[in-house]
């Protein structure tokens, strides 16, 4: 997302391109490092589990950078246990 300052420090004075001031957005805003780097906030990290050296993948949707963490196959095992398997099917397909 780009932001705008109008020349300001104060980051309650920065404006999305939706003109959404970021205090009023449940989100948090990280600063990108000269090496590109990002720290996930402490909120986040804890609420989806991250631990460090876990692997997310990263991938450009649209104008934004999402971060998606990588599970390990064995622990997904069962996270579908209950769904309805059941597809129509037309009648001349097996």
């Amino acid at each position: 997302m780009k932001w705008s300052s109008v020349g300001c420090q104060n980051l309650s004075m920065m404006v999305s391109l939706y003109d959404t001031p970021i205090d009023e957005q449940p989100m948090s805003v990280v600063t990108v490092s000269p090496k590109f780097q990002v720290v996930i906030p402490r909120e986040i990290r804890e609420a989806l589990q991250l631990v460090p050296g876990q692997k997310v993948q990263v991938l450009q949707y649209q104008n934004r950078v999402e971060f998606i963490p990588v599970q390990r196959v064995r622990a997904m095992r069962g996270f579908l246990k209950g769904i309805d398997t059941t597809v129509h099917r037309d009648k001349d397909r097996v």
